[in-house]
Order: C-alpha cells, then structure tokens, then sequence
C-alpha cells in the first residue's frame, strides 16, 4: 500500500478541518480500517503539507468523535477505532446540487481513467495485486448495505490504480471515490444491481489477472459508463422526492 499521503490529499488551505475530511474518507472509503495505525504526527504533516499544529487538531477532533483512540507507551500512537460511515445527505446534495450534464462529465473522467488504471494494471500487476482485486470483489458480493458496498467497491478500484503502479493514478482515483461512491450507492431510491456490479469487477480482475490489457481497459470503461445510468436514475429520484 503506497504512503497515506499518495492516497489522501487534503484540498489547499492547510486546515485541520481539511485533514479531518481527507481522514474520515480514507475510512469510509476502506484504505484505513478498525486497527491500523495512523503514522507519528511530524510523518502526517510532512506528508500532507501542514504544521504539525494542524495535524494534532485534527487527531484531537477525530478523537472526539470516536474515530481514532491514542495510546500510550513504546506501542503507543493514534489508532482507527471503527469505520467512519459515509453521510447520506451529502450524497444527497451532490445528487440534488449537480446537473445530468456534470454528472457525465464525472463518468467521462472516470471512464478515461478507469480505463488506463485497468490497460496498465493488466501489464504491470503482481500476483499480490489481482489476488486483492479477487478479494475486494467478494468482499462486494457479501457486503452488507450501503457502508461496507462502498467500502469494497472503492477498495478495488484503488486497488486497480495501485496495480498501475501509477501514483498520479491513484491519488485521483481515491479522489474520484470519494467524490463518486457515495452517490452510487445511495441508501435511497432505485436499489443499487450489485449482482451486475460483482459481476463487472470480477470481469475486469480476470482480464487484469491474464494480462489482457485491450480486454481489461474495456471492461472498465463500460463499467464506468454504467454508473451514468444509475447516477441519473437516482438524480431524477432525488429531485421529485426533494422536501
């Protein structure tokens, strides 16, 4: 796994807020989990760009919340205590705010870099790569409501950057999640086809596992494209039922 700070940038400001979000994201979306522990404060400033004053304001904000616990001694540091889950009525807004036109322009980007993640990982990928894709996709299968759906789906396809062995590709790919995922699956509205989407992701770490790359690139892209529709079934949703 690359270095939180390839997969979590927070925006520009330098603020603890900024930090807090990027953090809470980087759980929701499954790349920190219950367990792990986050890095010494000076290693989390030096990678995200800040004081190390703004580190420790975020830390004691998540602290508040329940998010992160510190403990003490040689093993001590600052540690994730559960999931941060993904707040519905953003998802709602982003659905409600962005035109039919931005919600394609959104997929447009994604396609295209979904589709280059998925041609290099297919040419670049170790053993280790494909067998996480695999997994993440079962985690999908099993998953269990809106939190964890959202928690596999990222994972894999960070993990299809990851497997590009690009950083650029998988700083923007985190941040596309962030952005994407939690409007896909919407706890409301038209029901999210997982069955579909397990499908599509399994397709895509054969075509990875085998080297395919014309293959593999796509079946990413229509992956992609299939996310149009149901972005705009759920923004049709979500502005009927508004209020």
């Amino acid at each position: 796994m690359p270095k939180l700070s390839v997969l979590v940038t927070p925006s520009a400001g330098g603020r603890a807020d900024d930090v807090v979000a990027r953090l809470r994201e980087a759980m929701y979306l499954g790349i920190l989990n219950p367990g792990d522990q986050l890095p010494p404060e000076v290693d989390l400033a030096r990678q995200f760009g800040v004081a190390p004053m703004t580190v420790r304001d975020a830390l004691a904000d998540l602290r508040r919340t329940g998010l992160i616990e510190t403990r003490r001694g040689r093993t001590g540091g600052s540690f994730v205590r559960r999931f941060a889950t993904p707040p519905a009525d953003k998802a709602r807004e982003q659905l409600a705010e962005l035109t039919l036109s931005q919600l394609r322009d959104l997929v447009d980007e994604h396609e295209g870099m979904s589709g280059q993640a998925a041609a290099l990982a297919a040419e670049r990928a170790a053993d280790t790569n494909a067998r996480r894709l695999f997994r993440f996709t079962e985690e999908l299968r099993a998953a269990h409501g809106p939190a964890e759906c959202i928690r596999a789906d990222s994972r894999f396809h960070v993990e299809m950057a990851v497997a590009a062995q690009s950083e650029r590709l998988t700083r923007h790919e985190v941040r596309l999640q962030a952005e994407i995922c939690g409007m896909l699956w919407y706890p409301e509205g038209p029901p999210a086809p997982l069955a579909t989407i397990v499908a599509e992701h399994h397709e895509i770490a054969v075509a990875i596992a085998s080297g395919a790359e014309d293959v593999a690139r796509r079946r990413a892209q229509d992956h992609a494209r299939a996310a149009l529709a149901r972005l705009t079934s759920l923004h049709h949703y979500v502005t009927e039922n508004a209020g």
